[in-house]
């Protein structure tokens, strides 16, 4: 079992919201320093990749939420999750470009795509391991 399975098993008993989950506080987290970032791009960039890369990357939280309110049905869950993971490699992509026209540096592109493929990995690892999460559930699933 690895580290992210064991985060996911023994942190579970606790997730009463998509808002408990690590990978949904880390998605906002990624989310709000790319908008931060994005702030400094040239303003006619704003149409294009600013909107873009804020849209991406903001989805990925949104992605999780759904999944989480999906959960009843492993099907549904799981192809939440398979739209957030795309919408991380997307965001990835964006960043790309950000760096390709020089609007961050490389250390900062290299450390968002670090933290955006953790993010992967642990979406990756809710998929894999889908029936901890889905099934007939006693409480609600609105996340209050």
């Amino acid at each position: 079992m690895d580290k992210e399975e064991v985060l996911i098993m023994g942190e579970l008993n606790h997730v009463k919201s998509f808002r408990d989950l690590v990978v949904y506080g880390k998605t906002r987290k990624v989310s709000n320093a790319i908008f931060e970032m994005s702030k400094g791009f040239p303003k006619e960039e704003t149409y294009s990749l600013t909107d873009q890369i804020r849209r991406a990357s903001r989805s990925i939280g949104a992605q999780i939420a759904e999944a989480w309110a999906k959960r009843r049905y492993e099907r549904h869950f799981v192809s939440k999750l398979t739209d957030a993971d795309a919408e991380q490699m997307e965001t990835q992509h964006w960043i790309d470009e950000a760096c390709a026209c020089q609007y961050i540096d490389t250390k900062q592109a290299e450390q968002l795509t670090g933290e955006l493929m953790e993010i992967g990995r642990m979406l990756n690892s809710m998929m894999n391991k889908a029936n901890l999460f889905c099934g007939h559930r006693s409480s609600t699933t609105d996340g209050r």
